[in-house]
């Protein structure tokens, strides 16, 4: 079975895209499903590129177990529409932001 490719997208990149992300990597991984998922996020402006997420978002996310290592905020690139299987909008103006775009972010 192909492994399917979740991208999430919000605006900064910083807290409910990599929230959904880390949640839906820990919650396969519990389910042993792994080998089957790769999630990823990103966003649609690169404000925060290269930080951390938020400490809120890290803090909600241990409190429920969920390990938060390793992220590094990062803008939506050209190549991601071909790449990812599914590409989840965190909100109305996210998905505007996108389709305006015509799958050619900067």
């Amino acid at each position: 079975m192909n492994k399917r490719r979740i991208l999430f997208v919000c605006l900064g990149n910083i807290c409910r895209s990599p929230m959904a992300e880390y949640v839906l990597r820990h919650q396969a991984a519990e389910r042993g499903l792994s080998r089957l998922v790769e999630t990823a996020s990103a966003g649609t402006s690169g404000w925060h590129d290269g930080e951390d997420m938020h400490r809120g978002t890290k803090a909600e996310l241990k409190a429920h177990g969920i390990a938060a290592d390793g992220f590094s905020s990062r803008k939506i690139r050209r190549e991601d529409p071909a790449h990812y299987d599914l590409i989840i909008a965190m909100d109305d103006d996210n998905l505007a932001e996108l389709e305006n775009s015509s799958n050619s972010p900067t």
